[in-house]
């Protein structure tokens, strides 16, 4: 396969070149002047002078249910992403303790909105993945959510040190059995309930090139101090830091994301191994039960379900809650009612408040139900973006769950190349793909990907920078991207000009 009159942006930063790119079987073997390849040679494809550049690598995914889903999930393939991170926000589906099954469903992993199938450790879970095929490369992390609901459940509980001890080996069978780092949720039960020492006691088992992988445990008022916490864990467990989705929630905390690039830029200046990853919208998305007081999960779902319809737990709830009911629409529900309308506009139609509209819902669905959140700035998106240390990772919900979900989850890649690359210039088009590519491969030890190079793996994609967009909206996502010629995985085309050859050439990955 030999490609030519390609514009090569090869993922190091460097500036765009014109080039031939040769490919032979899945790796590319030489990249050459133009003209080395004779236009009427065999297995040629004419790039009409568009970008080849490295498949792209989504460095925070939750599509960890993909590869068992009856559908192919294209949503990441035709972007251009070729490697998806996956794992992330502490949660992952392995290990789930024998038994456990009903409470893990709903637990961990009712983010997924699938029920476990007979598989229990986290390489029976790999096993599982392996056999179905993915349409993308998956690199997994293991969740510390999912480990301490393996251990001692959903609820509140302070582990002992022998809960520790068994947490620790999970974690150890999981990385032998080939995840690439651990991930936390600490603003998501049940790994809220984890102090700082529980989660450097689990961080130190990782081996020195792992990463640490952070839904960190404020991202707004207490920010700071949850960047402070990360870098903590880091330092003490001596291991690589990635901070998810770095953002400033709620108005009065806009600005924020400057201060705490500069606790990173000063962590990473006293040697620490210290990343962030970003998606480029001010709306972010998670589960409805997140805009309620924490307590209500800490003795597990059944609980919470309860304490919705207990007159007591619902003033003291109302009481602790944020009134901006406005910032929420409801993204995906068991039933699919509800979604794609904001709290104001249900309550009106429900003849309740805000308030008692969340919880109807939330009762409604049995806590099954994901929103859609508008609380960020514009501003904060483009500092964080500004950083040479922020990958690019979509952080959309798990596919499958049906409704009208964040757009990112279908264009966070081509919107930094329209948005802000080609019409605000916020980044140059060859340092955006380096923050999409070769950045995160670095950050999580892809093997074989992230550069065009002699030896690299042919995972790659073809665009036109001048037309590269996503026009999705948070009321109709589910929009082609456009711009995107072809991807090829593993020197093989999977999409062209739209249209998938059906064929799952993705696998799961193990660290380099």
């Amino acid at each position: 396969m030999k490609i030519i009159n390609a514009l090569v942006v090869d993922g190091t930063g460097a500036q765009p070149a014109p080039g031939e790119v040769i490919v032979e079987g899945e790796s590319i073997t030489a990249i050459e002047p133009p003209g080395t390849v004779p236009p009427d040679a065999p297995d040629v494809i004419d790039a009409g002078g568009r970008v080849v550049c490295p498949g792209f690598i989504d460095a925070h995914s939750h599509a960890d249910n993909a590869p068992v889903l009856a559908e192919d999930d294209l949503s990441k393939i035709s972007q251009g992403v070729t490697t998806e991170i996956v794992g992330n926000c502490g949660s992952s589906l392995a290990p789930i303790r024998a038994g456990d099954d009903a409470s893990f469903a709903q637990g961990p992993g009712r983010l997924f909105g699938i029920e476990p199938g007979g598989w229990h450790s986290s390489a029976e879970w790999f096993a599982a993945v392996d056999a179905a095929g993915t349409v993308t490369n998956v690199c997994p992390l293991v969740g510390h959510g999912t480990l301490r609901q393996a251990v001692i459940g959903p609820t509140a509980a302070v582990p002992t040190d022998d809960d520790l001890a068994a947490m620790g080996d999970l974690l150890d069978e999981a990385l032998a059995a080939g995840a690439f780092g651990l991930s936390t949720g600490l603003v998501y039960p049940p790994g809220r309930y984890a102090d700082t020492e529980e989660v450097i006691t689990l961080a130190r088992r990782l081996p020195a090139d792992r990463v640490y992988a952070s839904h960190i445990r404020n991202e707004s008022a207490g920010l700071l101090d949850a960047i402070d916490e990360a870098v903590r864990i880091g330092r003490e467990a001596g291991c690589r830091v990635q901070v998810s989705h770095l953002k400033a929630s709620g108005r009065a905390n806009w600005g924020a994301v400057g201060p705490a690039l500069e606790r990173l830029d000063a962590a990473r200046a006293s040697g620490l191994a210290a990343t962030q990853d970003m998606y480029p919208y001010v709306a972010s998305s998670t589960g409805l039960t997140s805009t309620l007081s924490g307590w209500l999960l800490d003795a597990g779902p059944a609980e919470a379900l309860r304490r919705l319809t207990d007159p007591d737990a619902l003033a003291l709830l109302r009481a602790e809650a944020d009134p901006n009911y406005d910032r929420i629409m409801i993204s995906s529900t068991r039933s699919h009612r509800y979604e794609g309308r904001r709290v104001p506009e249900l309550a009106d139609e429900l003849g309740l408040d805000p308030f008692e509209t969340v919880v109807r819902i939330l009762l409604d669905e049995e806590l099954h139900v994901t929103t859609v959140l508008f609380t960020m700035s514009e501003d904060d998106v483009i500092t964080v973006l500004r950083s040479p240390y922020s990958a690019i990772g979509s952080d959309g919900l798990p596919p499958g769950l049906g409704g009208t979900p964040h757009p990112r989850l279908y264009g966070t890649f081509p919107r930094v190349l329209g948005e802000y690359v080609r019409r605000r210039k916020i980044i140059g088009l060859a340092e955006a793909i380096r923050r999409m590519t070769s950045l995160p491969a670095a950050i999580f030890g892809v093997p074989g990907r992230g550069t065009v190079a002699r030896g690299g793996i042919a995972d790659l994609v073809c665009l036109d920078p001048e037309v590269v967009d996503h026009d999705g909206s948070y009321t109709d996502p589910a929009v082609p991207p456009a711009g995107i010629a072809w991807v090829m995985q593993s020197g093989r085309i999977s999409i062209m000009d739209g249209t998938w050859n059906g064929v799952r050439r993705g696998s799961r990955l193990t660290p380099a």
